[in-house]
C-alpha cells in the first residue's frame, strides 16, 4: 500500500477541520502572541521597577525569540519520533514553570533567563499545529485551515496588549505573568482531553541526532524551501521589530498611557486577521504565489510610506498608523501562502520541516529585536526605518520564488 492511502485511510476519519479542532490548533500557535504581546505595556514600568534600561528590557524580547527559534528544532524530530502529543505535555509543562518563575522575578536579568526558558516551552505548540495540518489536509484544504487557525491566533495580539494593560493598572506586572500560567493550564488540560493523536505508529521514524541534523541540512539546501521561509521571515522581521520598540515608541515617546496602548496594539493586529481571512477565500480562485508576490510588492510601498511619514513627522503618531496598518495586513497574504508552499512537498517528515521553517521565522524576530535594541530604537525614525528595509528585502526576495 502506498504511503498516501493509510494516511488517509487512519488519519482523515479522525481529523477532520471542526471548530473545535480549530480553536485547539489556534491556541497552541497563539502561545507566543500571548507570550509576548501581554506583557508589552509593562516594558517601560518593568525597566523603572528593575532599574535596568530600555535597552535590556528588549533583550526579554530577544532571548524569547532566540529560544522560540532553536527549541523548535529540537520539537521538530521529537514530535515525528514519539507523535504530536507527549512533547506538547512536556513543552507546556515548562511553559507554566517558567511563566511562575517569571512572575517572581527579581533582576531584568533573571527575567531574560526565565524568557528563554518560557519561549523554549512555547514554541513546541506551533511547530505541531502546522505538522497536525500537514497530516490531516491536502493543500487546499491546509489553506483553509491555516486561515481559520490565523482567526484565532489572531485574537490572541489583539486582546492580549489590552488585558495586560489593565492588569497592569489593576494588579501590576507579576500578574501578567500568572495569568500565562492560567492559560498554559487550561490549553494543557483542553488539548489533553481532545486533540486526537495525527501520526499513526507507522508513520514515526527514528530519533537520531545525526539524522535529524542531516534532514535539516538537506531542508536548508531545497531552494524553495529556504527561499519561501527566507521570504516570509524577512518580512515577518519588520513586525518584530515593531513588536520590540513599539511600548517605547508609543507609551515613552508619544505619550500613550500604558493601559491605552493595547488599543493601538490590537487594532493592528486586526488588519491581519482580517488579511488572513481574505486570503483564505482568495487562495480558492488564485495561487498562492502570485498572491504572496503582490502582496509584498504592497507591503513595499507601505513600508516605504512608513519610514517617509517617520522621517518627515507629518502627522505625528496619527500618521503612521495607516502605513503601519498595511504593512501588518499584507502579512495576513505572505504568512498562510509562504507556509502552505514551503511545507507542501514534505509530507513524510512534517514536524522537521515545520520546525525548522518556524526556527527561520523566529530567529528573524531575535534578529530584528536585536538591531532595534542595538540602536536603541525608542523612537519613530530608528523603527520605520528597519521596517522599511525588512519590507524591501522580502519583496526583492520573492522574486526569485519559484513552485516548483
Amino acid at each position: 500500500m502506498s504511503a498516501q492511502g493509510p494516511r488517509q485511510e487512519l488519519l482523515h476519519p479522525v481529523v477532520q477541520r471542526t471548530p473545535l479542532l480549530v480553536f485547539l490548533l489556534g491556541s497552541l500557535t497563539a502561545f507566543a502572541p500571548m507570550s509576548i504581546d501581554m506583557y508589552l505595556p509593562a516594558l517601560p514600568t518593568l525597566q523603572h521597577e528593575l532599574a535596568t534600561d530600555a535597552a535590556h528590557m528588549q533583550l526579554t524580547l530577544a532571548s524569547f525569540f532566540a529560544a522560540f527559534a532553536f527549541g523548535q528544532l529540537f520539537y521538530g524530530p521529537l514530535s515525528d519520533r514519539y507523535g504530536r502529543k507527549p512533547p506538547l505535555y512536556a513543552s507546556l509543562g515548562l511553559f507554566i514553570l517558567a511563566s511562575l518563575g517569571c512572575a517572581l522575578a527579581t533582576s531584568v536579568e533573571a527575567l531574560i533567563a526565565l524568557r528563554f526558558l518560557q519561549a523554549f516551552g512555547a514554541c513546541a505548540g506551533v511547530v505541531i499545529a502546522r505538522a497536525v495540518v500537514r497530516d490531516s489536509f491536502e493543500t487546499a484544504e491546509a489553506a483553509r485551515m491555516y486561515a481559520a487557525m490565523m482567526l484565532v491566533m489572531g485574537v490572541a495580539p489583539m486582546v492580549a496588549p489590552l488585558i495586560g494593560g489593565q492588569l497592569l493598572h489593576a494588579f501590576g506586572w507579576r500578574s501578567i505573568f500568572l495569568v500565562l500560567v492560567l492559560y498554559g493550564v487550561l490549553v494543557l488540560s483542553a488539548l489533553h482531553r481532545h486533540l486526537p493523536e495525527t501520526l499513526h505508529p507507522a508513520q514515526r521514524r527514528p530519533l537520531i541526532p545525526t539524522r535529524a541534523l542531516a534532514a535539516y541540512g538537506d531542508l536548508i539546501m531545497q531552494h524553495r524551501f529556504r527561499g519561501f521561509a527566507l521570504t516570509s521571515s524577512i518580512s515577518m522581521a519588520g513586525l518584530y521589530a515593531f513588536i520590540a520598540a513599539s511600548p517605547f515608541v508609543f507609551i515613552t515617546h508619544f505619550k500613550v498611557p500604558a493601559e491605552h496602548f493595547g488599543w493601538i496594539f490590537g487594532a493592528n493586529a486586526f488588519w491581519l486577521i482580517l488579511a488572513s481571512q481574505l486570503n483564505g477565500r482568495m487562495v480558492r480562485r488564485y495561487r498562492p504565489l502570485p498572491l504572496l508576490q503582490r502582496s509584498l510588492m504592497v507591503q513595499t510601498v507601505a513600508a516605504l510610506a512608513l519610514a517617509a511619514t517617520a522621517w518627515s513627522g507629518v502627522g505625528g503618531m496619527w500618521g503612521l498608523l495607516p502605513a503601519l496598518f498595511l504593512y501588518t495586513g499584507c502579512l495576513g497574504f505572505v504568512l498562510p501562502n509562504a507556509t502552505i508552499l514551503a511545507m507542501e512537498p514534505y509530507k513524510a517528515h512534517a514536524g522537521t520541516a515545520s520546525a525548522l521553517y518556524g526556527t527561520i521565522g523566529s530567529l528573524s524576530g531575535a534578529i530584528a529585536a536585536g538591531v532595534v535594541s542595538s540602536l536603541q530604537g525608542t523612537d519613530a525614525r530608528t523603527l520605520c526605518t528597519v521596517m522599511a528595509v525588512c519590507g524591501c528585502l522580502a519583496c526583492l526576495r520573492s522574486r526569485f520564488l519559484k513552485e516548483v
